[in-house]
């Protein structure tokens, strides 16, 4: 078993998804992960901006982002985000324990701006899931900072 279905499977069943759920999705998910990329979160999640649009499922692995929508009458699914976490900027997230969900938001490479709200069963899921998110996330921010601060060019002084 490689390590992506090794670390898939239990990151879903910590999440709650459902097994029938979880075998819809996984064809999706196989064909843009690669196998030795480990899970880090499986969730299903909401866009607030277009809440009628249906349910999503986002994976989130060290490397991708990965999101698929599923449609509410027949189940279709549809690949709505597949990018390398390097690709992604302005990632912040916003947990709300008062009302037990996280906000995802992150600016795709195309400059479209991605919004997610995933849910939680409780408040202590929520810094569970904050959690989650800073280790996938910190790590790449940090560098990117970092990359910017060095970009900065000092002024060259005037000619004599």
């Amino acid at each position: 078993m490689d390590v992506f279905s090794r670390t898939f499977l239990p990151a879903a069943a910590e999440a709650g998804v459902a097994i029938p759920t979880v075998s819809r999705h996984m064809p999706v998910f196989r064909r843009c992960v690669e196998s030795d990329d480990a899970t880090v979160l499986v969730t299903r999640c909401l866009r607030p901006d277009r809440p009628m649009q249906g349910e999503f499922m986002l994976l989130l692995t060290y490397r991708r982002l990965v999101v698929t929508q599923e449609t509410r009458v027949l189940h279709r699914l549809r690949l709505h985000l597949n990018t390398e976490l390097r690709h992604l900027s302005n990632v912040t997230w916003n947990p709300d324990p008062r009302l037990s969900a996280v906000e995802l938001a992150a600016t795709a490479i195309d400059g479209v701006r991605e919004r997610f709200w995933i849910r939680t069963g409780h408040s202590k899921q929520v810094w569970h899931l904050d959690a989650l998110l800073s280790h996938a996330f910190r790590p790449r921010l940090v560098a990117q900072r970092a990359q910017q601060a060095s970009r900065v060019q000092t002024p060259v002084p005037a000619a004599a």
